[in-house]
């Protein structure tokens, strides 16, 4: 019997390879035909991405879910681990490379081996196959089917090449539930980009889209591990890794759950969906990695200052304005903190942060300088306004830059009554601020304390224009968009800009913090409702805000106490040592003894009829003053009232004094300036002009 059989085989396989051999040349007429009549296919479903938001580096900050709820996140060839391609192919589609989109060798084996053994022994589906499979999906398991998947797998090839179908397979592979595409799965299995993937990772990866349900390691992770190690010993046994390598590799444990989707800068990506909702592809100022450090430092100080407290914090690049970190809230998954509220954008009242633009247009007026002496003590302004420090105590008579580094309420106000509230609140909107007054009321002395409402962003600006010498940056939040260009209004000229950075460089640092680092100002609203720290170098700003989003009031929020030092650990984590902001060539550097009598102490103004106004120039006038010898000729000064002598003073340095009330002043150059007069009583006025 068994000599029998020995005899007959050969005609058996003769056989069937004649059968083989004639069910081939059916099939590629088939096949042929097909493909002359085969449908135009639309790869628009096929090439739906899930929107992704990217850093300036672009690395992956958030990606958002497709319209149907997948995650298919955009990935190039090159992009990939190489081992994994080498696995792939040769796991898969040993001769992708060689093929037009079916394997014909592979396929007359396959048919051989099932017309032999009566069933289905080993596949023949390449590469491009599955491609064309997923692009075109068919509930029928037939013969007819695999053939029209044949024929749209060289149609694919066609069109797209070799390239084009890998790179829809890497986007298209199933890996379980929702997840589509090697780089969602890489992600979603271990946290990592497919360019970073282990060797084990990798097969894990390669094994999973031929059973996504069946093989999910958070699911089913014995299957998992068996099914990579089959890669691996595959991999191994074509010489695609060592066999040692294949075995160490078995070594490491498979993940047995999903993890999160990167999720930096939330805030920022939602705002940037918003504006541009057809946009797939979001490119970002932020830096993925400063924003990694920060936002759980805010989260963590946060939580310890007790709970439904949240935090903010936003990182400026001063030179463009770019926003290099952007933490809107202290958890943007915590409900209890309100996490989903970008605290960033609301409105708030800033306390004694806005102090510093109180004394920097004190200065660039000629009303004071950082060494002139300034009155510290109960003072009533008007019928009834009388503030009073912090601390409820009076410091007495005290330099304005040793006023404004320990905030000193009353002298702060007796500026802003010299400055003018609604000039100050003109400077800080010209400067781009929103600024919002309680029920629309007029600008008055409180605003100096922060009787006001501003944005974190806007403060930062503010602050940013500091450090710039008074030119106040647009916010930079997007590389894919192009700057604007935008001129606004300075919020202070450079040498008084420096006299607020220099001064506040000398501010107290919080406790376990180097002096004389960066420059601060805090500040805290009333009621406990806010609490600010600012602080910037020549080369960087950070603004932080801590509060409860819904404006309650939290006993013991002081902004020195809780948002300084949230300050200065963000600025450690900048890198780097911080900058001093550099001095201005013309800026005056004097002791009170040695400043013009003048500036060397602030002291109340005459009555209204003796009261020091500049006659000539007028405020805003444009001055053409012609050419003599090659340079300006000089500009008349012409004031009235005061007491003699008048010191005049441009862009806050004095230029001449005079026994008379008229002066001349010889500019270098054309521009605007800021001309000021004192008298002998410390009484000012200012005017702007611009000279051509």
């Amino acid at each position: 019997m068994g000599a029998c059989t020995t005899r007959r085989t050969p005609r058996v396989v003769l056989a069937v390879g004649s059968l083989a051999a004639g069910l081939s040349l059916a099939a590629t007429a088939w096949l042929w035909s097909t493909l002359a009549h085969l449908p135009p296919l639309d790869l628009a479903a096929a090439n739906a991405r899930s929107t992704v938001v990217l850093d300036r580096a672009g690395t992956l900050l958030r990606p958002f879910a497709t319209a149907d709820g997948r995650w298919r996140l955009p990935l190039e060839p090159d992009a990939v681990y190489p081992r994994f391609l080498a696995m792939l192919t040769a796991y898969e589609d040993r001769r992708f490379r060689a093929h037009p989109g079916v394997d014909a060798r592979a396929l007359l084996r396959a048919a051989g081996q099932w017309l032999a053994a009566g069933r289905i022994v080993s596949g023949a589906s390449t590469l491009s196959m599955q491609v064309a499979r997923l692009v075109e999906p068919r509930g029928e398991r037939s013969l007819n089917a695999k053939l029209r998947q044949i024929a749209r797998a060289i149609d694919l090839e066609r069109r797209l090449g070799k390239d084009g179908v890998l790179r829809l397979y890497l986007a298209l592979a199933p890996y379980g539930g929702p997840v589509e595409g090697l780089r969602a799965a890489s992600l979603a299995y271990f946290g990592r980009e497919p360019a970073r993937l282990t060797l084990a990772e990798a097969a894990l990866l390669v094994a999973l889209p031929q059973a996504p349900e069946g093989r999910r390691p958070d699911r089913f992770p014995d299957a998992a591990r068996r099914a990579r190690d089959r890669v691996l010993d595959i991999a191994a046994a074509r010489g695609v890794v060592p066999a040692a390598e294949a075995n160490a590799a078995k070594a490491e444990p498979v993940p047995h759950g999903r993890k999160p989707f990167p999720m930096l800068g939330p805030h920022a990506a939602e705002a940037a969906l918003a504006q541009e909702p057809g946009r797939a592809v979001h490119r970002l100022t932020l830096d993925a990695r400063l924003q990694a450090r920060l936002e759980p430092l805010v989260a963590e100080r946060a939580a310890a200052l007790g709970p439904g407290l949240s935090a903010a914090l936003l990182v400026i690049d001063n030179a463009t304005g770019e926003v290099r970190a952007q933490v809107g809230s202290a958890g943007y998954l915590d409900a209890t903190r309100s996490g989903a509220i970008d605290m960033t954008g609301a409105l708030r009242s800033p306390g004694s942060a806005l102090k510093p633009f109180v004394y920097a247009m004190a200065f660039e007026s000629g009303l004071a300088h950082p060494e002139t002496l300034i009155e510290d003590r109960p003072s009533r302004f008007g019928a009834s306004y009388a503030p009073e420090n912090f601390d409820l105590t009076f410091q007495g008579t005290v330099t304005a830059r040793r006023a404004l580094q320990l905030s000193l309420n009353v002298p702060a106000v007796e500026l802003m009554e010299r400055v003018g509230p609604a000039r100050f609140i003109a400077r800080l909107r010209a400067s781009g601020a929103g600024i919002v007054l309680p029920k629309d009321a007029a600008p008055g002395l409180p605003v100096a304390l922060g009787g006001l409402g501003i944005t974190l962003a806007d403060l930062a600006r503010l602050y940013a224009g500091l450090a710039r010498g008074g030119e106040v940056p647009g916010l930079r939040r997007r590389l894919d968009v192009p700057a604007e260009a935008a001129v606004l209004p300075r919020i202070a000229e450079p040498v008084a800009a420096w006299y607020v950075a220099d001064t506040l460089r000398g501010t107290p640092p919080p406790e376990s913090a180097l002096p004389n680092r960066i420059a601060y100002k805090t500040g805290t609203s009333y009621g406990y409702r806010d609490a600010w720290a600012v602080g910037f170098d020549r080369r960087t700003t950070v603004a932080v805000w801590l509060g409860r989003p819904d404006g309650a009031g939290v006993p013991g929020l002081v902004g020195r106490i809780a948002a300084a030092p949230l300050l200065f650990d963000a600025f450690a984590r900048l890198g780097g040592d911080p900058e001093p902001v550099p001095r201005p060539r013309d800026a005056l550097v004097a002791t009170t003894s040695t400043l013009p009598p003048p500036l060397r102490s602030l002291r109340r103004d005459g009555g209204p009829a003796d009261r020091l106004r500049i006659a000539y120039p007028p405020d805003g006038a444009r001055i053409d003053l012609g050419v003599e010898g090659g340079t300006p000729a000089g500009l008349a000064l012409k004031a009235h009232g005061g007491t003699l002598p008048l010191t005049w003073l441009v862009g806050g340095l004095p230029v001449t004094e005079s026994d008379r009330r008229q002066a001349e002043w010889q500019p270098d150059g054309a521009g605007f300036v800021r001309i000021s007069v004192l008298d002998a009583t410390g009484a000012s006025d200012s005017v702007m002009v611009r000279i051509e």
